[in-house]
């Protein structure tokens, strides 16, 4: 990555989901502190970005994040829980039984790891494709030359405007964050409690990043924040990076290979689930993660992600961060991401002069 993140790792291997996360917290705050440093950088892309706000940020979850769908139905409530691939034994609301969920596709039913063994890879390229598929993982400087083959198609084939290109920023967001976070790119330097992504540290980090920078720092309305990147609409844009439309532009002219115009329905049905769930999800996660006061006045959190912390408290967890210096591992991703930004420009023409949106 250029100047401080490094060069990929061969062979990163599958994604892995800790139970009690969220996802869309962390990415949201790398999309928000990328954008920022764009601002004080003055790039040329940071007023696409502050035009199409909420095109960005949800390109920097849903834009990349296709496994946004439910994994079970709760009997008792007949409400979709959990999130993708990731087991649910009871039901998160009630305690009761479930039943896995699909997705009904022309009289297929579709289950959520097939949903991302099939796509999770064409959306991240440097991680997560699955086995059978593993040989389509790309390097970072034939990333980098991917999504800036995208961003100009973005300009030319998928305006007018540059509220797609907006998107495409923000899913770029995604795809380094999520390279810095799982050590698929060199450059960030964390290490909270057992290591840098971990099951045991994930909740901390999205506590954190919810009440303390989020909520605290940045004055974020996270519900309202959420809810709008959930009805953000999806943009066709993300058909083509994902390669499942029509071979054409500059990256169809590029990356030949690995196009799969017959997935284009199907991917369809699971983007616009991706953003029916995350709606569901919204007011939960919101709810989840904001704190309450214990009888001596301290910041109590949820039960069960203080669980899965090791059992930590709020007040130790807070600690823990402090300790680790996350919030400056998080300060350091958004200036990370805003590094690739810069590569981006120079390499796609476009990007230099770009008309206010």
């Amino acid at each position: 990555m250029p100047s401080r993140a490094g060069k990929t790792i061969d062979n990163p291997g599958a994604a892995s989901y800790p139970p009690n996360v969220s996802g869309v917290i962390g990415h949201t705050a790398y999309a928000i502190l990328a954008a920022r440093a764009a601002e004080e950088r003055k790039l040329p892309v940071a007023p696409v970005i502050r035009g199409h706000y909420d095109s960005y940020l949800s390109g920097a979850y849903l834009g990349c994040d296709i496994q946004t769908v439910p994994s079970a139905i709760c009997l008792d409530t007949g409400e979709p829980v959990g999130h993708g691939p990731v087991p649910v034994e009871r039901s998160p609301l009630t305690g009761g039984a479930v039943r896995p969920w699909t997705l009904s596709f022309e009289g297929r039913e579709i289950t959520p790891r097939e949903i991302h063994d099939t796509f999770y890879g064409r959306a991240h390229l440097i991680l997560g494709w699955a086995e059978k598929d593993r040989g389509e993982t790309i390097g970072w400087s034939e990333f980098l030359d991917f999504a800036a083959d995208v961003a100009g198609d973005a300009l030319e084939l998928f305006g007018p405007g540059t509220r797609g290109l907006a998107w495409v920023l923000g899913w770029f967001t995604h795809v380094v964050g999520d390279g810095l976070i799982k050590s698929v790119l060199q450059g960030l330097n964390l290490h909270l409690l057992d290591g840098k992504y971990t099951a045991t540290n994930r909740p901390v980090q999205d506590l954190m990043t919810f009440n303390e920078i989020g909520k605290k720092e940045l004055g974020l309305d996270w519900s309202n924040l959420l809810n709008r990147i959930a009805a953000a609409p999806v943009e066709e844009v993300q058909l083509h990076y994902m390669r499942c439309g029509r071979r054409q532009g500059r990256l169809g002219a590029h990356f030949p290979k690995a196009w799969a115009p017959d997935l284009e329905p199907l991917l369809r049905a699971i983007l616009a689930e991706n953003h029916r769930y995350q709606q569901i999800r919204n007011r939960r996660l919101v709810e989840e993660l904001s704190l309450s006061t214990g009888p001596d006045g301290a910041p109590v959190c949820n039960a069960a992600l203080s669980k899965t912390a090791g059992g930590l408290s709020y007040t130790e967890m807070l600690a823990a961060s402090r300790e680790a210096r996350f919030r400056e591992a998080l300060a350091e991703t958004g200036e990370l991401i805003a590094d690739a930004f810069e590569g981006l420009v120079q390499r796609q023409d476009g990007l230099r002069n770009l008309a206010a949106p």
